[in-house]
């Protein structure tokens, strides 16, 4: 392997939300430090998001898939030339592209398992449009190795919080943990919705796309019976690893139990944002803290931003633990995932592996990614 230097990445991401592709120009460092530079949110046109939630919600063809693979990685490449108009051509880009489906299950036809998961957004075209190499498909080498191809960004937790006794706890559209400890390997799984059932809520009930500062979940009251019908999701009460998704919790999936939420479409909010966090506290009391002690849990994504929901989490977290942001550790919240994936094109550069097999299920340890060249 050559000797490890230190490498300038933009590195892109598109959560489950679909709110904005963001983008990050990193440098990681030899240690796999990593510096967020400068980075953007950019929108996604509004016919080119209309067209990825229609393939979302799986009334689209094979055309659609086709077509929105080139179209994302248009747009991909469009966030890109923002930051290399500003700071010149990095040394390569990252890319974790947009999941249009994922499928971690053990199902199998003819006795072939059909595990698999889906990322759009063409490399050749983000290549071809910045003249730079591209890293990206960083999920299916860990299927293909027998895991679920997430969580993946355990990885970059267990290098810049090693040393703590500590929950690193994502909530983008999907919430997911990573155990840091010193008391065992570190492990990871998804606790289930983070902002995707909010902001579906929020869309249907109000018209808007998101909670702003949580305002409507302060403004309601939560039903409780109707939280404990939530919370009995068997989701919850499988043992990790194991990822969700919006295949999973999908709008028919909230249409269903919406049948029977409090008329106050407020108290729905403030019900769905409990539902959140009180998914998150659960999942440490049933798999996390029954193998190591925790200290404090560290909130990154979006959910950071929404008062409320970090309000409930206080709630039902224990007292002793402390709750922080990763703004606390110089680690942007908005663009923590970003900073992931270069890392993750770090380490596809140098041909490191970069799953965590007690995080992903993955039967060994292997490079993640795929290069293309311009």
């Amino acid at each position: 392997m050559d000797e490890l230097q230190s490498k300038k990445i933009i590195a892109l991401m598109s959560g489950t939300s679909c709110d904005s592709i963001d983008a990050g120009l990193c440098e990681v460092f030899p240690d796999l430090s990593c510096k967020l530079i400068f980075g953007i949110n950019y929108k996604y046109p509004e016919h080119i998001r209309a067209k990825l939630f229609q393939i979302f919600s799986g009334h689209a063809g094979v055309k659609d898939v086709c077509v929105m693979n080139f179209a994302v990685g248009k747009c991909f490449a469009e966030a890109c030339k923002i930051l290399i108009e500003e700071f010149g051509r990095p040394d390569f880009i990252s890319s974790h592209g947009q999941t249009i489906f994922h499928y971690p299950f053990e199902e199998e036809l003819d006795g072939i398992c059909l595990k698999s998961t889906f990322q759009i957004g063409e490399s050749a075209v983000i290549a071809r449009e910045t003249g730079c190499t591209v890293f990206s498909n960083f999920r299916e080498a860990d299927i293909a190795a027998g895991g679920q191809g997430a969580p993946l960004v355990c990885f970059a937790d267990e290098k810049w919080f090693k040393g703590k006794n500590t929950a690193v706890q994502n909530i983008g559209g999907i919430g997911n943990v990573t155990v840091v400890s010193n008391e065992c390997d570190t492990f990871g799984f998804d606790t289930g919705p983070g902002n995707m059932i909010i902001d579906y809520c929020m869309q249907k009930l109000f018209g808007v796309p998101y909670d702003k500062d949580g305002k409507i979940a302060l403004s309601g009251s939560v039903c409780e019976s109707f939280l404990d019908c939530l919370m009995q999701d068997e989701y919850y009460f499988i043992n990790p690893p194991k990822t969700t998704g919006r295949e999973y919790f999908s709008p028919e999936y909230i249409d269903n139990f919406l049948k029977f939420a409090p008329q106050n479409p407020s108290d729905v909010i403030a019900s769905v944002t409990a539902l959140t966090a009180k998914t998150i506290a659960a999942s440490y009391e049933r798999f996390v803290y029954p193998k190591t002690a925790i200290d404090e849990v560290i909130v990154g994504g979006g959910g950071a931003y929404n008062p409320a929901l970090m309000k409930i989490l206080r709630y039902y977290l224990p007292d002793y633990i402390q709750l922080k942001t990763h703004e606390d550790y110089g680690i942007s919240n908005n663009f923590k995932e970003v900073m992931a994936f270069a890392l993750l094109g770090y380490c596809c550069y140098y041909n490191i592996p970069s799953n965590l097999p007690f995080c992903t299920g993955a039967d060994k340890r292997v490079v993640l990614g795929k290069i293309t060249n311009p």
